[in-house]
């Protein structure tokens, strides 16, 4: 299916967009890898949903954004690109880091979700079940860390990766630090307002998440009010890389139900 490559005219910079598909309006908020790549899991959404998937400010092709310092500017910014992009009430999608921000989106602005995805997000400050350090891993360990088949892990980190692969992470790893560093991948304060949240959520979590525990999910979902808990089988932490078929069926099933989409 054919999906557009754009760049977004915002006050302070431009951001990257991949476009798709045809249906109601889906946001898709990345995780720190991945950015700025039309997934085979953007092409199954696609198939049900006109799907956005903008990088964040300082991933994939989009500028940095110097005034966005912390996740409360990053939910401003998604904000503005709602506008920008006239989405009223769009589904959100996020994963992992992606998914922490989709959480403090609909925080913040409940009536401006439709309907709420969270694929294994961080966010939530857990001391008993803490978030792995993905800085201090190398690329051997990150991939075991992520992948429940070694060998998927090996096709996303070759070998000898070319100078592109190693700008391109080291950016992406830049931007994740700059918004997570400390406290580190969370706020302390999520977990008392998930209340806010009015729409209706999904939690989808890997059963093999060496990353974030599955505990956090459960704490997800028994915050956030109606909301339910579903697990894959055999897949780690990279799981619309992984698995995308079935992460995409997790969403799409849900929002199928919601809003009788289809193709």
């Amino acid at each position: 299916m054919a999906h557009t490559d754009e760049h977004l005219e915002l006050p302070g910079g431009r951001v990257h967009l991949l476009s798709g598909g045809m249906g109601p309006p889906l946001l898709f908020l990345h995780a720190a890898g991945g950015a700025g790549q039309w997934h085979e899991f953007h092409e199954l959404l696609a198939g049900r949903f006109r799907v956005y998937a903008p990088d964040h400010p300082g991933f994939g092709g989009t500028d940095e954004f110097g005034e966005v310092e912390d996740m409360s500017d990053l939910v401003y910014h998604y904000l503005d690109v709602m506008d920008r992009l006239g989405l009223d009430r769009p589904h959100v999608v996020g994963g992992s880091f992606g998914g922490w921000l989709a959480a403090e989106l609909a925080v913040a602005a409940p009536h401006a979700v439709e309907s709420l995805t969270l694929l294994s997000p961080a966010g939530l400050r857990l001391p008993e079940h803490p978030i792995a350090d993905l800085f201090l891993m190398t690329p051997q360990q990150l991939g075991a860390a992520l992948f429940h088949d070694p060998a998927k892990a090996a096709g996303m980190f070759p070998a000898e990766p070319g100078i592109d692969d190693i700008l391109a992470a080291y950016r992406d790893m830049s931007g994740l630090a700059r918004f997570s560093w400390t406290p580190f991948l969370c706020n302390p304060k999520l977990e008392r307002r998930l209340g806010r949240i009015v729409a209706p959520t999904r939690v989808v979590w890997p059963d093999d998440d060496r990353v974030v525990p599955i505990e956090h999910g459960h704490r997800y979902a028994g915050l956030i009010a109606g909301a339910e808990l579903r697990v894959v089988a055999d897949c780690g932490h990279a799981m619309y890389f992984e698995r995308p078929a079935e992460f995409a069926a997790a969403v799409t099933e849900f929002l199928t139900e919601l809003t009788g989409a289809s193709r």
